[in-house]
């Protein structure tokens, strides 16, 4: 066994990691699996302690602590009825127009993606909230339903975004700038989300008809719901400020945020002990997953540079392929499908450590390149057969509501999202100039 070729092994652990995830094993333990056995046959039992020693040094990094504390944000904010005042601001100046609430459920889903980075917040949110808002005013379904779960997936790339945050880790690329590469791209991608709604149903009326002028707001009311926004902006802004301006790490960034994501949820009169626990409890689940995600990712990285299958398959890339930018297309095309069976933290932890060598070989910008990566992770949420924000709305429970339907609403959005990340490949800017700009 010790003799086999590079290509051999690689072989045997790529058939051996695809068989272990189809047969429902979770993914951080089939990694494990495959490290520890990996290990024994092709290395040493002794080397078994080397894993402990490197999984102990890899989980204490600061890196790390972003993701706890940006989780616990969430967490928090999940309980705090922010979802609802921003709703109901939005609903108030945009249902005038031709699609305006689904419109709105855009606007709402940016601004939550900016404070979580997280999909299933604004997926389940506005799928309770606003769902129910647009059936009764005679909504599309499948409208309504692709708005809400490509609204939601805004949450992995506006900062602060967790897959991110384990995309820098991993590369060792700088977390706050990773951050901001993603606020352009983010609100593209919702440019793009309102300019197809408001233009569908500019052409097609019945779709997303307007609030009837008597229902409509009056501009006091207007005005005075503004309130609403005023708290999750500031947060936003003090957030990503620090962050831009180099006052905070981000997992310092993401404390302060968790602390005012609390006084969110005492200023808007929805603090209990009850709605704490759970934020909490949220938190420690996620969490655990997460690490023991990173965990698996850990070992399984340190067999593949021992047996020198990352050098393997870059040496094979760039030998037989050639064209980098046929190489690139090669690994993103593997990141699409695996987005269609698996969630972005395994995917990360998986492809990461392969791909930045053969970045870096090919001199592609490791900052474009781990936003484009980031980036496409989310189009995993929402593409079919097991698109994971698909899933979140799809639990909330509308009877009327089927997995064709889910589907076939979402299907648009996935267009307009590869459409956007299309752009961010073919002008780099809209991705680095931001974070060129950053102090430090």
């Amino acid at each position: 066994m010790a003799e086999m070729s590079a290509g051999t092994i690689t072989l045997i652990i790529s058939a051996s990691l695809l068989f272990l995830i189809f047969t429902g094993m979770p993914i951080a333990f089939s990694l494990l699996f495959i490290a520890t056995i990996g290990m024994l046959i092709w290395v040493n039992p002794a080397a078994l302690t080397s894993l402990a020693s490197v999984t102990f040094n890899q989980t204490l990094k600061d890196y790390y602590i972003a993701i706890t504390t940006f989780i616990f944000m969430a967490a928090i904010l999940q309980y705090s009825g922010l979802g609802t005042a921003l709703y109901d601001t939005f609903h108030k100046w945009m249902a005038g127009l031709r699609g305006g609430l689904a419109m709105a459920t855009i606007g709402v889903a940016t601004i939550l993606a900016a404070i979580t980075g997280s999909a299933s917040t604004a997926t389940v949110s506005m799928g309770m909230i606003a769902y129910p808002e647009m059936r009764n005013r005679l909504y599309n379904k499948r409208l309504a339903i692709g708005s809400i779960v490509g609204g939601g997936c805004l949450g992995p790339i506006i900062p602060p975004s967790i897959p991110m945050i384990l995309v820098a880790a991993l590369s060792m690329i700088s977390i706050g700038k990773l951050f901001i590469s993603g606020i352009f791209p983010g609100l593209l991608t919702a440019l793009l989300f309102v300019a197809y709604i408001g233009i569908r149903c500019l052409l097609q009326p019945n779709l997303g008809p307007a609030l009837p002028l008597e229902e409509r707001a009056t501009w006091k009311e207007k005005f005075v719901s503004l309130k609403g926004t005023i708290l999750p902006i500031l947060l936003i802004i003090l957030v990503l400020g620090l962050i831009y301006l180099g006052v905070c790490t981000p997992s310092e960034a993401g404390g302060i945020g968790a602390f005012g994501a609390f006084l969110c949820t005492l200023i808007y009169g929805q603090f209990s002990w009850k709605n704490f626990r759970a934020a909490l409890m949220t938190s420690l689940q996620l969490n655990a997953m997460v690490m023991l995600m990173i965990v698996g990712g850990v070992c399984f990285s340190s067999l593949m540079g021992i047996l020198l299958v990352n050098q393997f398959i870059a040496d094979t890339l760039i030998g037989v392929v050639g064209n980098r930018w046929l190489i690139f297309t090669i690994m993103m095309g593997l990141v699409f499908i695996m987005g269609m069976f698996i969630d972005s933290t395994p995917i990360t932890i998986i492809c990461i450590p392969i791909f930045m060598p053969i970045v870096r070989a090919l001199g592609f910008d490791e900052l474009w390149f781990g936003l484009i990566f980031s980036y496409l992770l989310i189009v995993g949420f929402i593409t079919p057969p097991f698109g994971v924000a698909m899933f979140y709305f799809k639990g909330i429970g509308h009877p009327d509501v089927t997995m064709e339907d889910i589907y076939k609403g979402c299907l648009p959005f996935v267009g307009l999202t590869m459409l956007a990340w299309f752009l961010c490949v073919i002008f780099p800017p809209i991705a680095t100039w931001l974070p060129s700009q950053m102090i430090k």
